[in-house]
């Protein structure tokens, strides 16, 4: 029996993209936290970080055949999952407003002050910070994900830190 835990990434990808689902299910397992943590600071509550984390898995999982290079396998996630954010985002949007009541509910659940600050961010400042703080990636990285300049990622990055210590102050 084929002990995956001590697999390397790219073997797993290597047997992820040949159909192998329990292969799959390991690399899933190694960045659930994170992924989940990134999508939670992005979007406004657990129940949408929850949903566009599964739906980025399951995307994963149906594209992993397109995965060029075998070592990328996080960041390529993390783009699907910036990509997802982003949409649901957008969508959120072009909703009408939440009613006074739920707005102050949804504020309740918010228990620290740097979360409600990170919320009062543009829907890209967030996408940045998270890429930055909770998934570790440079400024490089993050433009990729992002489809944005290195330069104008590094600048958001910064307004983004500055108002937050604004808005902590």
């Amino acid at each position: 029996m084929y002990e995956f835990e001590k697999s390397s990434e790219t073997v797993l990808v290597k047997k992820a993209q040949r159909g192998d689902v329990k292969a799959f299910s390991e690399l899933y397992g190694r960045i659930y936290t994170e992924l989940y943590k990134f999508a939670v600071y992005t979007m406004k509550n657990a129940q949408d970080a929850e949903d566009v984390v599964s739906e980025a898995v399951i995307s994963a999982y149906e594209n992993i055949k397109l995965l060029k290079k075998e070592e990328s396998f996080r960041s390529w996630v993390f783009t699907i999952l910036a990509n997802k954010c982003r949409r649901k985002l957008m969508t959120e949007k072009k909703t009408e407003e939440l009613p006074e009541d739920v707005a102050v509910d949804q504020k309740l659940e918010e228990v620290c002050d740097v979360r409600r600050a990170f919320q009062e961010l543009e829907a890209e400042d967030r996408l940045i910070l998270a890429c930055s703080v909770l998934g570790g990636y440079a400024s490089e990285e993050i433009g990729k994900i992002l489809e944005m300049n290195p330069a104008t990622v590094r600048s958001r990055k910064s307004r983004a830190m500055g108002k937050m210590r604004q808005m902590l102050e």
